[in-house]
């Protein structure tokens, strides 16, 4: 196990709109208030894109994602951490559930979503920590770095 220890810095309330993309908005947000690290919390509507649920062979390295489409109108609860990549650019990993009609689609916004009507994030700053993303060889994935 790695950690650091950080502590709260500024909170901020955002409204993303009918068509905004998850996670490229937050990650925008985040570069233009020098945002280095921070918890990300989502409440509201997705209705469209697609999320990863997942690798198609466990074994598989590094992994091919599996992709499935959000068709329709869904509700929508998440929870992510910012931190920037070796490039200093923030990276939000996200991962949410999804729900429409009683069915349930959980997995990670990576590749994006797109806003329905609309969808509130709340984002927590952690200031104090030099937390970066570093890339793992093995699976290709930027690995959180706590510092």
């Amino acid at each position: 196990m790695k950690f650091a220890e950080g502590r709260m810095g500024r909170v901020f309330v955002i409204r993303l709109e009918d068509g905004d993309i998850v996670p490229n908005c937050i990650e925008e947000f985040a570069l233009e208030n020098n945002i280095k690290a921070a918890h990300a919390v989502i409440l509201g509507g997705i209705g469209g894109g697609e999320v990863v649920v997942g690798p198609r062979k466990s074994a598989q390295m590094p992994p091919e994602p599996m992709l499935l489409p959000v068709d329709g109108a869904h509700e929508l609860i998440g929870l992510g951490i910012l931190a920037p990549a070796p490039d200093g650019r923030p990276v939000l990993h996200m991962h949410a559930s999804l729900g429409r009609s009683g069915n349930t689609l959980t997995g990670c916004l990576r590749p994006g979503v797109k806003t329905w009507l609309m969808a509130e994030v709340i984002i927590y700053e952690i200031v104090g920590t030099d937390t970066t993303r570093v890339r793992d060889e093995k699976s290709g994935f930027l690995f959180l770095e706590p510092g």
